[in-house]
């Protein structure tokens, strides 16, 4: 007899193609160990041997509210939907390590381990620095995490809970009005709507901030006239508080729902050498003298090939925004040979100081989906991937800090 958990999980999966106007289509946790992305120098070695990849695509929710935490969405931008929503991170974990300012949300995806307990409810959240500035101090401080703490502008926190806990009922939702946490979350801050609101305006007593840097800039944008409103107002009805799940513009990118489907259901037509030098021309434009005699030599140069073994793979699903696989040989698909880290430049679990495995990777894609620009200081990647506890650790922290490889396109130094 088919198993509660099992009924759960089967009620959550979906395929994008399934096409129904009149139902909600229910979140869909990734799955569990499935499928390695190929390493662009063994791709006629273990190509009968590859599973399939996960891939994510962003989409429009159906309706408001599909995206709230008792759903358990995998989402891109607005606010967090924090799983434990009441012992959120704080303190220096919720800024980057080198400008201080709070972080901005980037995504989270639901991916729960079927054979794990404590893993029932699963979630992997992104956060990273809107400056390219620290993006860059932040992908050379990468390279010392073996040697310390070293500062980070990309974050990212693992949280999970059994299936019986504090805050969701053991049910599965059922995507209508009746879907309802079991308690509320922690206040947050009134301004950016993510970090946790510890600090309190200290004349109306109502509105939070996660720091004082949104508190003064909520100050200078309106809240100087709401405080007083709020003070001279006995009725908590007429607050001219935001509300939570508002929050201003600028502080937050444009919101998504992330669909999953697997990669091999596009078209995987491989590129012949030909297609794989256009590839390259493509990010480059067209080629002169220099940079023809550059492709000339294209077979001697490991970064090119790699590249163009990444836009090969890429173009089958253009749209992509993630790439997920959490089997025991899963790799990243590597924008470049350089860069890349070894086996010994990942770290041990922080808290179980088990070995941390590769689970997920990030497209340059999101970028056009959050409307970044080319401006001096704009953010730009070629890929960032996230590795986390190969046994997802149960500990006494609710969300344990995890480790982000940034690589960056090879022009990015040079052009900034």
């Amino acid at each position: 007899m088919e198993s509660s958990a099992e009924k759960l999980r089967g009620l959550r999966i979906t395929s994008l193609d399934e096409d129904d106007d009149e139902t909600v289509v229910p979140h869909q946790p990734l799955p569990g160990p499935s499928a390695a992305s190929m390493d662009y120098e063994d791709d006629d070695e273990d190509e009968e041997e590859e599973a399939e990849v996960t891939i994510g695509v962003l989409t429009k929710p159906e309706r408001p509210g599909l995206l709230l935490r008792h759903l358990f969405p995998s989402k891109a931008g607005g606010i967090p939907a924090w799983l434990d929503p009441v012992n959120l991170p704080s303190g220096k974990s919720s800024c980057c390590g080198f400008c201080g300012e709070p972080l901005r949300f980037v995504l989270q995806i639901y991916a729960p381990i079927d054979d794990n307990a404590a893993a029932f409810h699963r979630t992997l959240f992104v956060f990273m620095c809107p400056s390219m500035a620290c993006l860059l101090r932040d992908q050379h401080e990468q390279w010392k995490h073996k040697h310390g703490n070293p500062c980070r502008s990309v974050k990212v926190f693992r949280c999970q809970l059994p299936r019986t806990n504090a805050f969701y009922s053991t049910e599965p939702p059922k995507y209508d009005s009746s879907d309802k946490p079991l308690c509320l979350g922690a206040p947050v801050c009134h301004w950016c709507g993510t970090w946790k609101g510890d600090k309190i305006c200290s004349s109306c007593k109502k509105a939070r901030y996660c720091s004082e840097k949104h508190q003064a800039l909520h100050w200078r944008t309106g809240h100087k006239n709401d405080c007083l409103q709020l003070i001279s107002s006995s009725d908590a009805s007429k607050s001219v508080l935001p509300v939570i799940g508002k929050v201003h513009a600028g502080t937050s990118w444009p919101e998504f729902e992330i669909k999953i489907d697997y990669e091999d259901t596009f078209d995987s037509d491989s590129c012949d050498e030909t297609n794989s030098k256009s590839l390259v021309m493509q990010r480059h434009g067209k080629p002169d003298d220099m940079m023809q005699s550059w492709m000339d030599q294209f077979e001697a140069d490991a970064d090119n090939k790699c590249w163009a073994s990444f836009q090969e793979r890429v173009l089958r699903a253009p749209m992509q925004v993630l790439r997920y696989c959490r089997e025991p040989n899963a790799k990243p698909l590597w924008a470049l040979s350089s860069g890349c880290p070894s086996n010994a430049d990942i770290p041990s679990c922080s808290f179980c100081k088990g070995p941390l495995c590769y689970e997920f990777q990030i497209m340059p894609q999101l970028l056009y989906y959050f409307g970044v620009g080319n401006q001096p200081d704009s953010l730009d990647w070629a890929t960032i991937a996230v590795y986390t506890c190969q046994g997802s650790c149960d500990q006494s922290v609710s969300y344990k800090e995890e480790f982000a490889w940034v690589q960056l396109h090879p022009t990015t130094p040079t052009r900034r």
